[in-house]
């Protein structure tokens, strides 16, 4: 999915009203974002999300009929498809770790403040991860301290690693540091625009399907510490 042109087009997915009046009411007040739907568990995110096409779901984890765990696989199918950011609770590691595995761009505390939230939304909208600084050691440890999940047809990380060019494993490297594109870029010295081309690649070769994982994948392998 690329960068949107016009507003960001945003989906709320949770249960608790108030939760997402809260989270509407902040998004409203924000250059440059919409809004479109509204849903109360998962299959109803799905549903909207294949109709109003957002580029941003905002997805709850705990959800009843279908929490939004179940609605990452479905949601990123979509085509196009949003960046899924899960919105949790501190201590709920074991669903994020779950949840990034299943591909979703990342996580947010439900208790980040507004600028926070704003800003998640729309570091995923630009392709970039978004990782909760309050959860994001203790899920990294995690995930980091678990087995190679499989993945590119069950190769090693090491080979995933060694379809990539020279330049794609300093990019992949960035990544593992949590750089943002801009920052990548202007570390590099190349465009933004060919940073979003070589993270494309990174995702296609080493069967990523997000930043987080790519990331992760920089750290087992020893590109990043």
């Amino acid at each position: 999915m690329t960068e949107p042109d016009g507003p960001i087009r945003v989906l709320l997915a949770d249960d608790e009203t108030m939760i997402r009046h809260g989270v509407r009411l902040i998004l409203r007040h924000a250059d440059g974002i919409e809004v479109v739907a509204e849903a109360a568990d998962g299959r109803q995110a799905v549903e909207l999300a294949a109709v109003h096409h957002p580029d941003v779901a905002l997805v709850d984890i705990r959800m009843p009929v279908c929490d939004g765990l179940a609605a990452i696989a479905p949601l990123i199918a979509l085509d196009p498809a949003p960046r899924v950011v899960m919105l949790t609770t501190f201590g709920d590691d074991d669903n994020v770790v779950r949840a990034l595995r299943e591909g979703a761009a990342g996580f947010l505390l439900k208790d980040e403040g507004p600028q926070e939230l704003i800003s998640a939304v729309r570091a995923a909208a630009a392709g970039d991860a978004v990782l909760s600084p309050g959860v994001t050691g203790a899920v990294i440890s995690r995930m980091l301290g678990a087995r190679e999940p499989a993945g590119a047809g069950g190769a090693a990380a090491d080979e995933r690693i060694a379809r990539l060019t020279g330049r794609e494993r300093d990019v992949l490297a960035a990544l593992g540091e949590g750089l943002s594109n801009q920052e990548i870029a202007v570390r590099l010295g190349i465009g933004t625009g060919t940073v979003k081309t070589h993270v494309g690649a990174i995702l296609d070769k080493t069967g990523s399907t997000s930043r987080v994982q790519a990331a992760l994948l920089a750290h087992r392998t020893g590109l990043a510490s």
